[in-house]
């Protein structure tokens, strides 16, 4: 019980809740893209990604995470985290390949199970390297006159 509490009191927890908004705004693009705007699957699942990164993004640095490494320098932090996603895109792209093209899976379906893998590697990394009180980069020092 403990370690449940504990775990609920992680930002694990607000990081599920903020992937499966951006998830469902990534999906939902997604979808939209395949069905009313007849666009190829690679750019639909690219465009939704864009999507779902902006909301992850946003809800990571205002809600899930209390420490932010590059917090004094948000422009390196946005391009970090873009970074990690970039990754997490190939890693999208190449399961929605697999899955749609090779076995003729519904899109939305394999895309589900490509967030999954994409859920992992995020978290992971994006909390090692953005959001670890650890790695903090202090305040830039002044300096005093001679």
């Amino acid at each position: 019980m403990h370690a449940l509490r504990r775990l609920l009191r992680s930002d694990l927890p607000r990081y599920f809740i903020a992937s499966l908004l951006a998830l469902a705004v990534d999906t939902a693009v997604l979808s939209l893209g395949l069905r009313a705007v007849h666009l190829p699957l690679a750019w639909s699942a690219t465009l939704g990604f864009v999507a779902g990164a902006a909301v992850a993004y946003l809800l990571s640095i205002r809600w899930v995470f209390r420490q932010r490494t590059l917090a004094r320098a948000p422009a390196v932090e946005f391009l970090t985290f873009a970074g990690i996603g970039l990754v997490g895109l190939g890693i999208t792209q190449v399961v929605l390949w697999i899955g749609v093209i090779e076995l003729q899976l519904i899109p939305e379906a394999v895309k589900l199970a490509a967030a999954v893998i994409t859920f992992a590697f995020n978290y992971l990394v994006r909390k090692a390297l953005l959001f670890a009180a650890a790695r903090r980069i202090p305040p830039p020092a002044t300096e005093s006159p001679v």
